[in-house]
């Protein structure tokens, strides 16, 4: 066993992997665009502090909506140079709280106990009213140490709403993995069967290995990364029509077909849901000092 084959082996396969995250993340970043979904998630944590029917005045507060992206206004967006706000996507806290005092009308004074119980008790129901009616009841009863509390509150606020849109973008990242790994046809196993076995398919792919990295693993369109895994003979899609056993073949064949099928494209469901970043990190880590040694060598050579 040659280690320059077996490493062009591994390269290949992690340069397949980034490729394949790098679809996924793409039509991942474009559909939570298209659909605002990390707005609608942090909407979602906001309706905890206002109540659920008192988000949308919330968010129309001059410093709130001064916070609103802009984006491209639909597919037409980017060839009509049309714009548009979108959904708010992230709040500092300092200005969350702000904007809530603000909202609830505790900014401009400081109050005696049961005008400040009064005051909140015509909050909207929330969990955030629900919170400062405890403080109060605690003694709490300074607009300056109920800021403090609040912070610390809200700020909690929006680390789970940072992490439930994480959360969600990494379960729909391994579900477009799987379906695109089903329609691709890109098996583990095959993949580096082809790339041990052929010596031009391997040039070819640490070619394009080395591409990536010279270029920085800048992101590239869909139709791009579709043709470099076409060249390198990955897609194979109507795979579970074109490699299936024959008609006459027996359980023993069928079984083995099934196992090792599922076993390749679940190694490589589990290799693209870990995100085309991680896939180039360890590819710069491999192929650079690959490059910088081969310099060398050609050097002495010389």
């Amino acid at each position: 066993m040659s280690f320059s084959q077996a490493l062009e082996v591994v390269i290949g396969l992690i340069f397949i992997y980034y490729a394949l995250g790098s679809i996924v993340s793409l039509i991942t970043k474009l559909i939570n665009e298209a659909f605002e979904t990390r707005g609608r998630s942090l909407e979602k944590h906001l309706e905890r502090i206002v109540g659920n029917k008192h988000v949308g005045d919330f968010v129309a507060l001059p410093q709130l909506k001064a916070l609103r992206p802009i984006r491209y206004k639909g597919p037409l967006g980017v060839v009509l140079s049309a714009t548009e706000p979108k959904k708010l996507e992230k709040i500092p806290v300092a200005t969350l709280v702000d904007s809530y005092f603000d909202y609830v009308g505790l900014a401009s004074k400081e109050f005696e106990l049961d005008e400040l119980k009064a005051l909140i008790n015509a909050f909207p129901e929330s969990e955030g009213k629900q919170a400062m009616l405890k403080w109060v009841g605690q003694g709490v009863t300074k607009v300056e140490d109920l800021r403090k509390r609040v912070t610390a509150y809200f700020t909690g606020v929006m680390d789970q709403a940072a992490a439930t849109f994480k959360s969600n973008a990494r379960s729909f990242v391994i579900m477009l993995s799987f379906f695109l790994t089903l329609l691709l046809g890109t098996d583990s196993i095959k993949m580096a069967q082809a790339l041990w076995e052929n010596a031009g398919l391997r040039a070819l792919v640490v070619a394009k290995a080395e591409e990536t990295v010279q270029v920085g693993g800048e992101e590239q369109d869909v139709e791009q990364l579709l043709t470099d895994l076409s060249a390198l003979k990955v897609i194979n899609v109507g795979w579970f029509l074109n490699e299936r056993p024959e008609a006459s073949a027996g359980a023993e064949d069928w079984a083995g077909f099934v196992l090792m099928k599922t076993l390749g494209l679940g190694l490589t469901v589990a290799a693209v849901s870990q995100g085309s970043s991680f896939w180039y990190d360890l590819l710069k880590k491999i192929v650079a000092p690959t490059k910088s040694g081969g310099g060398e060598t050609g050097e002495a050579k010389g």
